[in-house]
């Protein structure tokens, strides 16, 4: 295995920073109207973390759409159904999915199909979309890691400017080469990947259950800066900044699934929702005493690797932004937006302590 360590990997933990000057045109593009962005009708804009981005993007992808209220399928209902979570919906007076839920807090319907503002998501990794949302280049800044974990030398009064809208639950699984899983590898211990994502494990005739031929180890991480690689070190490691030996790092969910797929010799931890057991299977984990399966109990509240999915707000939490993670908080939405994705949807009453961050609703 290469020599790679987490003080190698071109740089160390990346240090607090938020830039002070004016933010220029890009900022404007998602920060327009009033101060609390009540009246804005400009774009609200979302990046970050690769494994929030299929539910913010699918959620924006619905609410460009602005599906009228007979459209059983994706809103409403109709002769041949209602759409899951519609029912819930409290008087939903015929609108279109995006009108009904700009409306909650102020914003007018446009004429025709068009929604009151538009959602745009970027994608790249939690530490990204923290520092944007700080710097007033996004609206919303999505992370599968705490901001208190991406930021570690933040003082606790900058901390206490972003508001945390926690979305979903996510069990980090690990994976292996389809390769590795058929050679017996469908169960490891905490310890075995520990030694592996430390160099003490090089080689998979090292690892008792494998009855392949002789074979490196190709350890896969994900981006330093990424919620991802941030939460496994947290929960594997015992230490957000803990060192690592990877072999490679890939900067997005997607590069992982790929990567691991593409090799017969690899191991890496990624988001559920990119699991593919025909192509990238998620091995059993045994932890504590206690052996997490996927599709049993992997990812359940008591499980090591779980992690919160967070959409961050900076300085408070305007109605435009209250609007769609609103719609992301309600029962249609998990229903939309977490379930299909393999992600944990919140019960309602976390649905309810966290929209009670959310400011008042107008209607």
């Amino acid at each position: 295995m290469a020599d790679n360590k987490f003080g190698r990997d071109a740089v160390s933990r990346r240090k607090f920073i938020v830039g002070t000057g004016a933010v220029g045109a890009v900022a404007a593009a998602g920060c327009l109207g009033s101060a609390d962005g009540s009246s804005s009708t400009g774009p609200l804009t979302a990046d970050g973390s690769s494994t929030v981005y299929p539910i913010t993007s699918d959620a924006a992808s619905f609410w460009n759409s602005n599906h009228p209220a007979d459209d059983g399928e994706y809103w409403g209902s109709n002769s041949e159904g209602t759409a899951p979570g519609y029912d819930e919906i409290d008087n939903p007076d015929d609108k279109n999915l995006a009108d009904y839920w700009a409306d909650l807090y102020g914003f007018e319907p446009k004429d025709g199909a068009a929604p009151p503002f538009s959602v745009n998501v970027g994608l790249s990794h939690s530490g990204t979309g923290i520092e944007k949302v700080a710097n007033e280049q996004v609206d919303i800044g999505d992370a599968s890691s705490s901001v208190a974990d991406e930021l570690p030398d933040a003082s606790q009064e900058e901390l206490d400017k972003y508001t945390d809208h926690v979305v979903a639950r996510d069990g980090q699984p690990v994976v292996v080469s389809k390769e590795i899983w058929d050679s017996g590898v469908e169960k490891l211990t905490g310890d075995q990947v520990r030694a592996i994502y430390t160099g003490e494990i090089t080689n998979w005739s090292e690892i008792d259950q494998y009855s392949g031929p002789d074979r490196e180890i190709q350890a896969v991480g994900r981006a330093v800066g990424s919620g991802t690689d941030t939460a496994f070190r947290a929960n594997m490691l015992g230490d957000p900044e803990a060192e690592m030996s990877v072999d490679v790092r890939k900067g997005q969910n997607q590069q992982v699934q790929t990567t691991v797929a593409d090799s017969d010799n690899a191991i890496a931890y990624m988001a559920l929702a990119f699991v593919d057991m025909d192509r990238v299977p998620a091995i059993s984990l045994e932890l504590d005493g206690t052996t997490y399966t996927l599709g049993e109990n992997l990812g359940s509240k008591d499980y090591p690797l779980s992690r919160e999915l967070h959409c961050y707000t900076y300085e408070g939490t305007s109605k435009k932004e209250a609007a769609f993670i609103n719609m992301l908080l309600s029962e249609f939405g998990q229903l939309h937006f977490v379930k299909p994705n393999n992600y944990f949807m919140l019960p309602p009453e976390e649905r309810d302590e966290q929209r009670s961050k959310l400011p008042e609703q107008e209607n």
